[in-house]
């Protein structure tokens, strides 16, 4: 578990599958990550993430409002997507509730995510990608002192090749000194 002043990541619940299904299919949030998921989709993930924790002790964690215990989204780290410039090494990503964009909230977990990452884990970088029209990520990868990396973006193997959101930017963040 990660605490921060707002926020708590922490392993995966059964009670986060209405939340974060209910996430997946909020048009505001995935316009610029896929097509709306269903709820099969949504479980399906949080099932791989959950085995990806159990197999390496870290995976995208839930973020919960420390407060109230709201369900926010998820932040954290895991591989790289297999058949891009990053596979093999470790990636950080994020998605957040869209009525609770602004409110610092991705930074916050991010920040705390990058720093449980270089306490932990044996790595000289930690990347990121997102596509060229999510602004709202590669800002925060700028905000958080991450470099963009031209010669690793790429065209993602996953997406289909008529797809606006084919195209990825890579950030990278290198261990502090």
């Amino acid at each position: 578990m990660i605490e921060t002043e707002r926020l708590v990541l922490r392993a995966w619940r059964d009670d986060d599958r209405a939340p974060f299904a209910e996430m997946g299919r909020d048009p505001q949030v995935m316009a610029t990550l896929g097509p709306l998921m269903t709820r099969e989709d949504s479980d399906a993930a949080i099932d791989r993430m959950m085995a990806y924790q159990a197999a390496h002790g870290h995976c995208f964690w839930p973020v919960e409002r420390r407060e109230d215990g709201m369900f926010l989204g998820f932040c954290g780290l895991k591989q790289g997507p297999d058949d891009t410039p990053i596979a093999g090494e470790t990636e950080i990503g994020w998605r957040l509730r869209s009525d609770m964009w602004g409110r610092g909230y991705a930074r916050e977990a991010a920040e705390a995510t990058l720093a449980w990452g270089w306490a932990h884990l044996d790595r000289n970088s930690i990347y990121a990608i997102t596509t060229p029209d999510n602004s709202r990520s590669w800002g925060l990868m700028e905000r958080l002192g991450m470099t963009r990396r031209h010669d690793l973006d790429f065209d993602h193997p996953g997406v289909p090749d008529d797809s606006q959101l084919k195209a990825h930017l890579t950030y990278a963040a290198s261990r502090p000194r």
